[in-house]
């Protein structure tokens, strides 16, 4: 097992240490940034993420990688910056206007930052304005949209219209997720894509954004 790959499964395994000590190895023997990420963490955080889909790990278990994650990040991040290597794309999340929950969405930030997206979190209870807003300035790929409540849910049409409105059908892409939403309801109010979980919310970024791509 070489050193990419010993990063990738105590990454995996929520090894915060030895992911951070063998990063710090890595780079030292000479290993390309992107490569340590692409090859080393981002690796470790598809495996956590596959487990967690498959029901073999949980939730408890993909912070301890995500945190693992962060601390070999911040080895990693001076060289990265250094070269200017692009992020995978750039995505705004956040809760609907009037919904306070986040865990869902929390853990959809999470693996995005793990999979080597920028994360906008905009937290919860967000106005369609501020969603569309941010996305604009911040030249994102992907909107994402939470709601737990059937009564806050109908403020996703809201979003996707204000979003339609404004010219960006084509251009930044939209997603929609939450326990009361489904694929149905995501095709009823135009949305580019549906997640029933975090993994498959990710999966969706993964299939639907190039790397880098502006909006």
């Amino acid at each position: 097992m070489d050193i990419l790959e010993q990063i990738a499964q105590f990454l995996a395994d929520g090894d915060e240490e030895k992911t951070a000590e063998l990063t710090e190895a890595a780079i030292g023997q000479g290993l390309t940034p992107r490569l340590i990420l692409d090859r080393g963490l981002i690796a470790g955080m598809d495996i956590t993420g596959k487990k967690f889909r498959d029901q073999e790990v949980f939730l408890p278990e993909v912070l301890l990688s995500a945190r693992a994650m962060q601390m070999a990040m911040e080895k990693l991040k001076p060289l990265l910056l250094k070269d200017a290597l692009p992020s995978r794309g750039k995505v705004v999340l956040g809760t609907v206007q009037g919904d306070l929950h986040d865990i869902g969405k929390n853990l959809v930030a999470i693996m995005l930052r793990g999979s080597g997206y920028e994360v906008i979190d905009l937290g919860t209870d967000v106005p369609a304005e501020r969603f569309i807003a941010t996305a604009i300035k911040e030249k994102a790929s992907v909107i994402g949209v939470s709601a737990l409540l059937t009564t806050t849910m109908p403020l996703m049409r809201q979003v996707k219209e204000l979003h339609r409105k404004e010219g960006l059908d084509g251009k930044i892409k939209f997603l929609i997720g939450g326990a009361p939403v489904s694929e149905k309801y995501a095709e009823e109010i135009g949305a580019d894509g549906y997640g029933c979980d975090a993994v498959q919310a990710v999966e969706w970024v993964e299939k639907n954004v190039k790397k880098g791509e502006p909006a």
